[in-house]
């Protein structure tokens, strides 16, 4: 599912499409096999995320000074890859550990991809 040219957006919504699959098991049938409290953590950090996105949102409506904003996106961008790094850690020690005991290596080059993905 590469892209050339792809927005930062269209980056963001294709990793959020990704983990919508994984959740649902559609994604080759899988699900994560994220404890309670790795999910309560990671929704409460993407609420906070989802805030901040908000708060850039009402600060352009505002006329904000543009630096102020820049330094609330950086914020936001940072808080956001927090949350891929925790989840990427998760599936390294899980998922990815899981299947190559069963023989599925393939699983290396998935996860190469997701993570030059990430690194974007």
């Amino acid at each position: 599912m590469e892209k050339t040219g792809a927005s930062h957006e269209e980056t963001l919504l294709d990793i959020a499409e990704q983990g919508e699959a994984c959740a649902t098991g559609s994604h080759h049938g899988r699900r994560s096999h994220h404890s309670d409290e790795m999910k309560t953590n990671l929704v409460r950090r993407l609420n906070r995320v989802e805030g901040q996105i908000r708060g850039i949102k009402g600060m352009i409506e505002k006329d904000t000074y543009c630096d102020d904003v820049l330094n609330q996106i950086a914020a936001a961008q940072s808080a956001l890859n927090s949350v891929g790094r925790l989840l990427l850690e998760g599936h390294m020690k899980s998922c990815v550990i899981e299947r190559i005991e069963a023989g599925e290596n393939e699983v290396i080059d998935e996860l190469l991809i997701t993570i030059n993905k990430l690194l974007k």
